[in-house]
């Protein structure tokens, strides 16, 4: 398998697990100002074209997982805060939004180990995967409002689809910061562990996932996106056209001999 070579984050693949880590702790991981978005991009769509790969963890190295935009470039008004309002928004289009548009899009599992503070895009980039995993140092904000700006990523879409409206209402109006166990109860968080278990208990989580027939992994994360913009008829015909292609895969036979044999299975993505 060809890992593609990632200009400031690393990329590892063990178990069919991958394993995108940023590299960019002198600006605490920030979307902005450096290439951590190409990074991204060109990691989703490399684990959407690769059958080897069943699940993608994302995780920051250093203090933080993410800090979102570069606010001394918003401060010098440089880079992707440069120009005219037709020259800001354009690159905003044809930059950070590629993100959402991209993790929204990603056929595996995305599980969001959050290593620190997330925040402003950072969070929102940690509420575009299915799944995360928090460490007890973690800290997340919506606080975009604090430099008077808006979720110019797209973050109030994902927020309020994940925690509902009245919650994200109040995060995104007031840019409060949320600890590690808030946000647990809060639903943002599946679990908060040890900052030294969080890796090994995002991969353990990955593990599951990636233990489980490939085609039908991919098969069951794409209906789990369609079923939050279909009506139900028209998703009830999808999920019938996506389950008899699972009944003609291998690894069903296989899932259905190891169960009746008892035994564990033996998949092959085929």
């Amino acid at each position: 398998m060809e890992v593609p070579r990632l200009r400031e984050s690393s990329l590892e693949v063990d178990s069919r697990i991958a394993t995108l880590t940023f590299k960019r702790n002198d600006v605490r991981n920030a979307l902005t100002g450096t290439a951590l978005i190409d990074d991204i991009l060109e990691t989703v769509n490399w684990a959407n074209n690769e059958s080897g790969v069943s699940v993608l963890i994302i995780t920051g190295d250093g203090a933080a997982f993410c800090s979102g935009g570069n606010i001394k470039e918003m401060y010098h008004q440089s880079g992707t805060f440069a120009g005219s309002v037709i020259d800001i928004q354009d690159k905003y289009r044809r930059g950070i939004q590629q993100v959402p548009l991209a993790l929204h899009k990603a056929e595996i599992p995305l599980i969001a180990a959050v290593n620190g503070p997330a925040i402003g895009a950072g969070f929102d980039l940690a509420c575009m995967c299915d799944l995360r995993i928090a460490s007890s140092r973690a800290v997340v904000g919506e606080t975009f409002i604090n430099l008077g700006i808006t979720p110019g990523d797209g973050g109030a879409w994902f927020i309020q689809r994940l925690i509902g409206y009245q919650r994200a209402a109040e995060l995104a109006l007031t840019g409060r910061l949320v600890k590690a166990d808030e946000a647990l109860k809060m639903g943002i968080f599946l679990e908060v562990v040890e900052p030294d278990s969080l890796l090994a208990r995002a991969r353990e989580l990955a593990g599951q996932m990636a233990a489980k027939p490939p085609q039908v992994l991919r098969l069951t994360k794409r209906m789990l996106k369609l079923a939050q913009r279909s009506e139900l008829q028209d998703f009830l015909d999808l999920c019938a056209t996506f389950q008899a292609m699972a009944h003609h895969t291998e690894d069903h036979l296989e899932a259905v001999k190891a169960f009746v044999e008892k035994r564990e299975p033996v998949y092959r993505g085929k």
